[in-house]
């Protein structure tokens, strides 16, 4: 029989009312399920290793503030 880990499941709402506690909680390496009606719906999980994660462009550079998003899309077209 599959059982949660009562203390680190918590609700949809617990997670919508206190977001930032729980994001300082999975930033130092906790983890969590999250129910909704007593139901498992999603896990939150820290990234396993940041370092993963590799610049492609910093639209900073090309222009003062970046580059809006619509922009972006609008060339793509």
């Amino acid at each position: 029989m599959n059982t949660l880990d009562q203390a680190n499941t918590i609700s949809l709402k617990q997670l919508r009312d206190q977001f930032p506690k729980y994001i300082d909680a999975i930033n130092n390496g906790q983890s969590f399920t999250v129910v909704k009606r007593s139901k498992p719906i999603f896990q939150i999980n820290p990234i396993a290793d940041e370092g993963q994660w590799t610049t492609i462009i910093d639209f900073t550079e090309l222009a003062d503030g970046g580059i809006s998003a619509n922009d972006i899309l609008k060339a793509l077209d």
